[in-house]
């Protein structure tokens, strides 16, 4: 193979985040007394991507993301309630979210017998370790690397940089990150040195942050790797 070590996005790469995050929501709203529709769901996620977004550019902590976005959101809705308590018992509905992304189990199995496989993710550490065990995927990953553990988010080249101390030795020319994210799988892997690629399975148009290869599912790997 070209590449000799893989660093995966979990979410919306070999997971299925939106599918686990619309059961957890679905869950919490109807717990606080709302029927989860388009509207509803399209204003938590301005809120909640622009927390995120705030976040990636160091804008504000992980903490404050999670401990902010249902009270800003619930306050839209002219509700006041514990956003902390409110998170807490989000989380526990999304770590029941398992889903894989396709056939990520088959692909990620396969490519484990032939390169060495590690996690590279912004998520909070319990849930994305629940998740991935839960989806059978977790020991085809040779370690796991967690913004909340890390003290870093992609694409901060701090983070890479732990990734390759831990791993050392690393060869970058065979090194490549696959992500679905151009702010932080894309951009961090230019920030670190490594070929990148962007699994865009919506067919979005590339902006100015330009991947190594793009692809369309991860079968497209195997024309790459």
């Amino acid at each position: 193979m070209k590449y000799t070590t893989l660093l995966f996005d979990v979410d919306d790469t070999i997971l299925d985040f939106k599918a686990a995050e619309l059961q957890g929501l679905a869950k919490l709203f109807e717990h606080y007394g709302y029927h989860l529709n388009d509207s509803l769901l399209k204003r938590y996620q301005i809120v909640n991507q622009g927390l995120w977004k705030a976040f990636e550019e160091n804008k504000c902590t992980r903490e404050e993301v999670l401990n902010t976005r249902f009270g800003l959101f619930f306050e839209q809705l002219g509700k006041k309630v514990d956003s902390v308590a409110v998170e807490k018992e989000y989380r526990q509905y999304l770590n029941q979210g398992s889903q894989r992304l396709g056939n990520s189990l088959d692909i990620v199995a396969d490519l484990a017998d032939k390169a060495d496989l590690y996690v590279v993710t912004n998520g909070v550490a319990k849930t994305q370790y629940q998740r991935l065990e839960a989806a059978k995927l977790l020991p085809y990953f040779k370690d796991i690397f967690v913004s909340e553990t890390i003290g870093y988010q992609k694409p901060r080249i701090e983070f890479f940089q732990h990734v390759f101390n831990k791993i050392a030795p690393v060869d970058l020319e065979k090194t490549v990150i696959i992500g679905d994210s151009l702010s932080s799988d894309i951009k961090g892997g230019q920030n670190a040195g490594i070929d990148t690629i962007w699994l865009n399975a919506n067919q979005q148009e590339t902006p100015t942050i330009k991947p190594t290869y793009t692809i369309q599912n991860l079968d497209d790997l195997y024309q790459i790797l």
